[in-house]
């Protein structure tokens, strides 16, 4: 089986191997409404046999950077709608991923009288970047109770619903990057007492119990989780261990979600027994720093490495990507100047040339 072969995931048939990872851009308004030429930036990149949107806000007491969207109101629905539609026109699959900073943000970026919350009281080792652009260190969160943690569950689901409402055909739970699921799954953000801390499967519980509520909401066959054991984005260097990822895929193994997509530069033995243990769809991505090169990602697959892979910021600058690669054509370079501004400029104006 190859790159550009079908894969079966639930009730989805991918047209190929190759899945458009989850990139921020950064055009959405203040209100968290995406910029209405969104819709035709994913609708070029259909071509890929899955997409993975941009991370979105489930409440807006998640957001943690200027411009990225939510879809917890209805004018935020209203646009991922014709996102959704304008990805099903060309045949094309699209997940939405909800993502939660927790730690990671400034209160500048949050409604008047919240706070950034995590599982512990911990500061990230870094700067962020407020509401008005400065950067500056980062806030001591507030460490969140049971209510708060309960309460950030029922905002995930509401927020998977709102995605199947507007046409999108499914989520994928962002546990990767420093973000608030990966902050309790690590022994150096989450320093808990309580039953969401403690041990291994304390640190799991959190995503276990919110991967439980959302596949129940919209059905599990709709659902993916995103991580990045041992990743070291947004201060996680070397605050991971390896038993809390097999309780968490042993927690959520019986759900059968839709696949488990995990980040990785290099195979360690954690990698190889999460690949062992999982039971549907395995997706890998090489990481900022990894290989995108279309032979080794081939490889992958043909090792039987993953099932899947994803390709990020190739994406950008090669719409087409999946045809460039099938039919050995030249790939555009991506402009770094662009990545993050507004407008369409750098999102919707790269050439395809099939």
């Amino acid at each position: 089986m190859g790159l550009f072969d079908r894969w079966v995931m639930g009730p989805f048939t991918l047209r190929n191997r190759i899945v458009m990872a989850p990139m921020t851009r950064n055009r959405a308004d203040d209100a968290g409404v995406p910029a209405a030429y969104a819709a035709e930036y994913y609708r070029q990149r259909a071509g890929a046999g899955l997409i993975i949107s941009e991370a979105t806000q489930p409440s807006a007491e998640g957001r943690g950077y200027a411009g990225t969207p939510g879809i917890h109101s209805d004018d935020q629905e209203e646009v991922w709608r014709q996102i959704a539609t304008a990805v099903h026109e060309e045949g094309g699959l699209i997940f939405c991923q909800l993502m939660h900073t927790g730690r990671i943000g400034h209160t500048s970026l949050l409604p008047q009288g919240a706070t950034l919350v995590a599982p512990s009281a911990v500061r990230a080792d870094m700067d962020v970047t407020d509401g008005e652009g400065r950067e500056g260190p980062a806030e001591v969160p507030r460490a969140m109770s049971e209510a708060e943690i309960e309460a950030v569950i029922e905002d995930f689901a509401c927020a998977a619903e709102r995605a199947v409402r507007a046409g999108l055909d499914g989520i994928e739970l962002h546990g990767a990057n420093g973000y608030l699921l990966h902050q309790f799954l690590s022994h150096g953000t989450n320093q808990r007492t309580d039953g969401y801390g403690d041990s291994p499967e304390g640190r799991a519980r959190f995503v276990v119990e919110l991967t439980s509520a959302v596949a129940g909401r919209i059905g599990p066959e709709r659902v993916g989780l995103r991580l990045s054991p041992g990743g070291k984005f947004n201060d996680m260097r070397g605050l991971d261990d390896d038993e809390t990822y097999l309780a968490l895929v042993d927690g959520i193994r019986p759900l059968g979600i839709a696949y488990l997509h995990v980040l990785r530069r290099r195979s360690t033995p954690l990698h190889e027994e999460l690949r062992r243990r999982w039971p549907t769809t395995f997706m890998l991505n090489t990481g900022y720093f990894g290989s995108s090169d279309r032979d080794e990602l081939a490889a992958l697959i043909d090792d039987g490495d993953a099932d899947l892979i994803s390709v990020g910021r190739l994406f950008i600058s090669n719409p087409d990507l999946v045809e460039r690669w099938r039919r050995g054509l030249p790939l555009s370079v991506w402009d770094e100047s662009t990545l993050y501004t507004g407008g369409p400029r750098g999102l919707t104006d790269y050439p395809s040339v099939t």
